[in-house]
């Protein structure tokens, strides 16, 4: 147990990677991206992530080349620092402490020891007015450095990052709603320049980016209404012009000029990248289809490598504007999950809504899409006001091998369409194909339904508004050549009540379906064993208790109330008032967690049933109700932690906001954990013994053995002479592998004689004797022959230092080694 460790939400896998502008390194081998609290550093030809900068301890809000060091990095946060990475090591440098929340940073060349960030012009998160600002860096020793000299330079700016240098750094441009103010440094003057609202609509002139050339004076900036202008003559207020581009039919989300500015790169909700000639305005280059709308692009300093950020989550990485060289997607933050939050059984995936149509299975711990799986296997068209299929209901079975999906369609003035699809994994191909459809399984919406866990039969439960739940019985034909196959086995219901929701309990030997106000709970063999209710209220959200508290059985009602009933002895065991909007049982523990709305805010209790008093307890976690959550097996088991955090050893608790941001809970224990595994340089003694580890032997407890003659020896496995000769002999003279494969083999295989084992201790003391008054007559008759003293000492004898009898024995073991391997390779 700790001492103290203290339980904070975080954002740990699924963040957004297309919340700022991403960045490309000098040589075009890295991407950096802010990805929540932390810095993601990806490769530019693998798309694997090679880093991942942890420090920060809120949002990630920008990143920016330290331009004094090509191998570094700024990045700013919400928690008031900006700190300097060094993105090739992984390695923190320094900590500047701001002390007010940072939404943009931005850098010059010509402003060396300065970073410009964007701070509220009041110390508040909430306040609504934001100012550009000078930090002044200073220089210092110390890894934490205050940097409190700030000078301001723009009043009134968007945090989200509407702000570019000019050329040489002479001036910054930064445009908000129908404004754009140009500040020259060395006039330490702004001028402002002001478009009218449209005509028709309001606000359609209005700025949305901005981006400097960087040799010319000109600024480019992209409108609601699609047009891009390049504004000229700016130095005076009344003399600037502008010309107009117009591509995009929508808002243009981004622009940025490439470093020798012979081109500007422009992007919009067409998902095109439009590519501009400077010096030709009408040419212009496409790469249409990039998927999700383009919300940033980023350009290396070499111009060899343009990316593009997407609303999708997304980052598409483009060699010249020519072709897409890699992708890089992050969890797929659609409008609304609908799926709830599901963990593949296989995989250990996390399981939820992706592109339309589509499942998403996204690695938490490798914080990686593994793959989409297209579920309505029709093309999805984008068009306002037409009405698809889309994927409302998903549920795994105990083992992962099947997977059951409900997708539906509405159009007015006819009949809601639906079709359950139940999926069978497949070990050729790693995923899942589909197995079975069935076209209207309802007459009505399904709300609910689930896999039994019981490994007897697979079973799967589906409920709806039109009155009824149904069992989906799988019947194996595998003497046939249709395979499995799927057929409804009953159909129930109670007094004409809809149902609302259902869960089996943890062996599959009870189903509870909650019909409005009344509980009923049914056998295997569908018999209605008994009622709970407990007015006033419909049931919302039933919960069956886990291991010990297996006999428990938990509800919640729109009339906020939380009831648990004790099924041993049909009765209502506890009852509580609270709003539980969200009610999940961890299956590796007794705990559950039930989120609580109350003013405007979300709280979470983690309880177990047989238990009167929470385990933990936090409130205002994040603003909204929390509609998802789940939670997912951990890889290793958290050892230390204190009481009241030992509900996240075995699982780790995910939930969703409104706002469509994945988060969890991490202790101080495990970001000490982790921030030590990313300190740690040498393997640790924890690895797996392997036959080579044997072979070689622990080289760190040898190294000690030697500094420290006089520790306690403990002998370790030595390698056989063969090995040693194959690792110590210079690799010019060595033989070829074949000649050196059957003597190789030979050391690796062990004796079978018992008898040969016990004798072995007793030769070898008796060759130690042996080789131990031969090695000292040696020793002596050496001395002799150089003429030596018999009052020389050990230490003294030519300057050489004195060596223990181990090094010695050592040394004549060696001299005894068999090397006629390689005089048969020089005869040949």
């Amino acid at each position: 147990m700790v001492a103290h460790a203290e339980i904070r939400v975080v954002h740990r896998g699924g963040s957004k990677i297309n919340f700022r502008e991403p960045v490309i390194t000098n040589d075009s081998r890295f991407l950096l991206c802010a990805s929540g609290e932390s810095v993601k550093v990806y490769s530019s030809s693998s798309e694997e992530c090679v880093h991942d900068l942890q420090g920060h301890t809120d949002l990630v809000s920008g990143i920016v080349r330290n331009p004094s060091n090509h191998l570094q990095v700024y990045s700013c946060s919400a928690d008031g620092t900006v700190r300097l990475w060094d993105f090739t090591d992984g390695i923190l440098i320094k900590t500047f402490i701001i002390g007010y929340p940072i939404y943009s940073i931005y850098v010059s060349e010509n402003h060396g020891g300065v970073v410009f960030v964007v701070v509220p012009m009041a110390n508040d998160k909430s306040s609504e007015l934001f100012q550009l600002v000078a930090v002044h860096l200073p220089r210092s020793e110390d890894q934490e450095v205050e940097a409190r000299e700030l000078s301001a330079v723009l009043c009134d700016v968007s945090p989200s990052g509407a702000a570019s240098f000019g050329r040489e750094g002479e001036y910054i441009a930064a445009a908000k709603g129908l404004q754009l103010e140009v500040f020259f440094f060395k006039k330490q003057k702004s001028y402002r320049f002001f478009l009218k609202p449209g005509n028709k609509k309001w606000a359609k002139n209005a700025f949305t980016c901005v981006s400097c050339h960087p040799k010319e004076d000109c600024i480019a900036t992209g409108h609601e209404d699609g047009k891009i202008r390049l504004w000229r003559n700016f130095n005076q207020k009344k003399e600037y012009t502008y010309s107009t581009l117009h591509w995009h039919h929508g808002a243009v989300n981004t622009l940025q000029f490439t470093p020798e500015g012979t081109n500007l790169l422009s992007g919009g909700i067409e998902s095109v990248l439009v590519q501009w000639c400077y010096t030709q305005e009408t040419q212009m280059d496409f790469l249409p289809r990039l998927a999700g709308a383009i919300t940033h692009i980023a350009v290396s300093p070499d111009g060899s490598l343009f990316c593009t950020s997407h609303s999708d989550n997304k980052i598409t990485i483009i060699q010249s504007c020519v072709k897409v060289s890699a992708v890089i997607q992050g969890l797929v933050k659609s409008e609304g999950v609908r799926t709830d939050l599901m963990i593949d059984p296989r995989s250990k995936a996390l399981v939820l809504n992706g592109k339309p149509g589509h499942l998403q299975f996204y690695s938490l711990h490798r914080d990686k899409l593994l793959y989409n799986l297209d579920i309505v296997q029709q093309e999805y068209i984008h068009e306002e006001g037409l009405h698809q299929f889309e994927v409302v209901r998903a549920a795994f079975d105990t083992r992962g091998d099947w997977l059951a999906t409900v997708e539906e369609r509405t159009q007015k003035g006819s009949e809601l369409e639906i079709n359950l699809k139940l999926w069978a994994y497949d070990e050729k191909t790693q995923s899942f194909v589909l197995n079975t459809t069935v076209t209207a399984p309802h007459e009505d919406q399904i709300t609910a339904m689930c896999f039994s866990p019981s490994p007897e039969t697979t079973m799967l439960v589906t409920i709806s508004f039109d009155g009824y739940f149904k069992a989906w019985l799988l019947a194996d034909n595998s003497d046939t050549t249709e395979g499995a196959s799927w057929s409804c086995d009953f159909v129930g219901g109670y007094h004409l009540l809809k149902p609302g929701c259902c869960c089996f309990s943890a062996d599959g030997s009870l189903l509870a379906v909650g019909f409005q106000e009344v509980v009923t709970v049914w056998s295997p063999s569908w018999e209605l064993l008994t009622t709970l209710s407990q007015p006033p209220g419909a049931i919302r959200d039933l919960c069956f208790g886990r291991l010990s508290c297996s006999k428990y059985l938990l509800g919640t009602s729109t009339k906020n109330q939380l009831c648990c009933w004790n099924l041993l002895t049909c009765s209502l065991e506890w009852s509580t008032p609270v709003d539980v909007s969200l009610l999940q049982a961890d299956p590796l523990s007794e705990n559950m967690a039930a989120f609580c709305s109350q003013s405007g805010c979300s709280n979470l209790f983690v309880f177990k049933p047989s238990e009167p008093l929470p385990l933990y307890s936090q409130r205002a976690l994040c603003t909204g109700k929390v509609q998802h959550a789940i939670f997912a097996p951990r890889d290793q088991m958290l050892e230390s932690c204190e009481e009241h955090a030992q509900w996240l050893n075995r699982s780790q608790l995910y939930f969703l906001t409104q706002h469509m941001d994945l988060m969890t809970f991490s202790t101080k224990t495990e970001e000490d954990r982790l921030l030590a595994s990313s300190k740690r340089l040498m393997v640790d003694d924890s690895v797996a013994v392997t036959p080579f580890y044997l072979l070689l032997g622990k080289h760190r407890q040898q190294q000690e053995a030697l500094t420290n003659p006089m520790a306690e020896r403990i002998q370790l496995p030595q390698g056989s002479i063969a090995i040693k000769e194959l690792l110590y002999t210079p690799a010019h003279v060595l033989p070829s592998a074949s000649f050196l494969c059957s003597m190789f083999v030979r050391s690796l295989l062990i004796s079978s004689s018992p008898a040969r084992e016990e004798k072995e201790p007793v030769e070898e003391e008796m060759e130690s004797e042996e080789e131990d008054s031969e090695g000292e007559a040696e020793l002596r008759d050496a001395r002799q022959d150089l003429g030596g003293s018999a009052a020389w000492g050990p230490g003294e004898e030519l300057g050489a230092p004195a060596l223990t009898k181990a090094q010695e024995r050592e040394l004549r073991r060696v001299k005894h080694f068999d090397h006629s391997w390689l005089s048969s390779l020089l005869e040949c």
